[in-house]
């Protein structure tokens, strides 16, 4: 027995005792992670859970099937305002939102969001797909309480493959493969970097909007096929739109698979609370439960949204909530679950769902959610809907909102109306009463993004598409042409501009000038590059957005900003050739 060190053992089963024991901290005390899922344009009837005989989600029905299943959940009638709402607790008007782009899909920077209150607690956060709260830093992901952002800020993309001029952290980059696969990649990245430390993942997929691009592998199971369910007027459907639609979902369910089996894998999906809604309703006719109303309506079929949520060992499998609940309640909600004190700058619309979620008995009150968009609002009971027109609806018996109940109960509709215009009249006025400028030069990010998106054309240049997102400058013809952004510099500094241009040989030539105040650079297109336009190849129905393009940098220089507010100008003072170039974005860079 010589040798044997006895202190050495005795303190080994000591410490094996206390692990076993639980006495330091146990796995109940542990701080779950989160993924968040959110999909983009996808109907709450694009699921096989939901009775969909078209299309096969076993990925995503077996959220619902081992956690619970929201029957009355509700999101708004568009991208941005439904990401805000749920980033922030409370409706989107209260936050600035007021549109989807060229600034309107921005936040207010006053606002608190999901991501600050976790990675104020001590979790990684990170985001991966469509952001569509705003770009130029500090409303930038990266501004807004989350560690690492990839994908993109704009409202939709114009290439799914391979895409040029996604972003990392505030840098340009090109994607690898579809992009939906591309997100979840980076996702279970994220999630493998961070697996021994609490990680909230907020995957916000671009897809089902379109354009409507899809890989064959989920393509060639739906090309040709008759569909055997249909929106409930057949007449309106685009069938061809629907199999391209239902083929993006098949392609999400896909990946939601991927990230399953990774949390299977390192032994977090115990401890994860998974969840998984869509940001509106369907961006087509197509079958959706015989609802009224698509995207962009405040009927049924424009808001009504899944919600899952799964957290096994503690969210009982199979369970369903009929209670009515909103995007506005899942920061509250997330924060309750994790134990997490949440501590926000303006008061929260939401609730949090955890007595649903965890009580046999909760004790819940009937409440009211309001959806808004463009002028028109509805609100939703534990039994009814007014529609914006001051119709009622009993959505219990009627979810079609085929049979207006108001001479029924007209006291009831009365109230409802009223209260209606109360909400508007307490919400709807903060939207801000001027523009508001784009931040440039914030000296905690190098980068500052200045798309077309958020640019103005004057004289004889045209935007590529009247939706501005992903949109670029052409018909640049005159001397006195000009692309202005309204900017705020927010502190001086000197930054190296890169111009995203393509120019025809016989327009080579060109001096191009960017001024702001008393300060310019000035530099000559003295490179041709004339790609051709692209996307189409790998649309399955013609789009209606803009194609896209193989825009190159162009180095300008340098130039010096001071802190304030003015106009961004790009000119041409020499235009040898017909045009001087298409514009696609600026790139600002703060030279450290």
């Amino acid at each position: 027995m010589k040798g044997i060190n006895y202190l050495l053992i005795i303190t080994q089963w000591v410490l094996l005792l206390g692990a076993c024991s639980g006495s330091n901290t146990s796995e109940d005390d542990a701080l779950p992670n989160i993924v968040l899922i959110v999909t983009d344009d996808q109907g709450w009837g694009d699921l096989s859970i939901h009775g969909n005989v078209n299309i096969r989600t076993p990925n995503i029905d077996s959220l619902a099937y081992e956690g619970a299943s929201f029957t009355n959940f509700y999101v708004q009638p568009v991208c941005s305002p439904t990401r805000a709402e749920l980033l922030t607790g409370r409706y989107h008007p209260r936050s600035g939102v007021y549109s989807t782009s060229a600034g309107g899909e921005r936040m207010d920077l006053d606002e608190t969001t999901i991501a600050e209150v976790f990675q104020q607690a001590g979790y990684h956060t990170g985001v991966f797909g469509k952001w569509h709260n705003g770009m130029q830093y500090p409303y930038h992901p990266n501004g807004r309480g989350f560690d690492e952002f990839y994908g993109f800020a704009s409202g939709h993309w114009g290439d799914y493959f391979s895409p040029k001029f996604l972003e990392r952290n505030g840098r340009l980059v090109q994607g690898e493969g579809y992009i939906v696969n591309d997100l979840t990649d980076k996702a279970l990245s994220f999630i493998d970097a961070n697996q021994d430390e609490p990680f909230f993942a907020y995957i916000p997929y671009n897809t089902p909007h379109s354009p409507m691009q899809v890989p064959d592998r989920w393509w060639n199971q739906f090309e040709g096929t008759e569909l055997e369910m249909h929106h409930r007027d057949p007449e309106k459907e685009d069938p061809q739109f629907t199999r391209a639609a239902l083929a993006m979902v098949e392609n999400i369910d896909w990946n939601v698979g991927r990230l399953n089996r990774k949390l299977d894998r390192l032994g977090l999906k115990e401890n994860t609370i998974v969840l998984y809604i869509s940001d509106n309703g369907p961006n087509s006719w197509r079958w959706n439960g015989g609802m009224r109303g698509r995207k962009g309506s405040t009927d049924e079929g424009g808001v009504r949204s899944p919600l899952f949520v799964r957290w096994p060992g503690k969210i009982e499998a199979g369970k369903q909530v009929e209670e009515v609940a909103g995007a506005i309640d899942l920061m509250p909600t997330l924060a309750d679950l994790a134990g997490i004190d949440m501590q926000t700058r303006q008061p929260v619309d939401g609730k949090s769902l955890k007595p649903l979620l965890l009580s046999e008995d909760p004790g819940w009150q009937d409440r009211l959610l309001f959806a808004h968009w463009r002028g028109r609002t509805s609100v939703r009971t534990g039994t009814y809907r007014l529609d914006h027109e001051g119709r009622l609806y009993d959505i219990r018996q009627d979810r079609g909102q085929r049979r207006d109940v108001s001479d029924q109960f007209p006291e009831l509709a009365k109230s409802l109306r009223d209260t209606v215009a109360r909400w508007e009249q307490q919400v709807i006025p903060e939207h801000p009463e001027a523009p508001r400028p784009f931040p440039v030069g914030h000296p905690d990010f190098r980068y500052t993004q200045l798309p077309a998106r958020d640019g103005a054309a004057h004289g004889n240049i045209e935007r590529s598409n009247r939706f501005p997102n992903a949109s670029f400058f052409t018909n640049w013809t005159s001397k006195q042409d000009s692309i202005t952004w309204d900017v705020e510099v927010i502190n001086d500094g000197k930054f190296t501009v890169d111009l995203y241009y393509t120019c025809r040989p016989e327009d080579v030539g060109s001096t191009i000038s960017l001024s702001f105040g008393s300060h310019s650079v000035e530099t000559v297109v003295g490179q041709p590059h004339d790609p051709p336009l692209e996307g189409m190849e790998h649309d399955r129905v013609e789009r209606i957005e803009s194609y896209v393009k193989d825009f190159k940098p162009l180095d300008m220089g340098t130039i010096e900003l001071e802190k304030g507010r003015g106009t961004l100008t790009l000119k041409a003072s020499e235009m040898p050739g017909d045009e001087v170039a298409d514009v696609r974005l600026l790139m600002l860079t703060r030279i450290e």
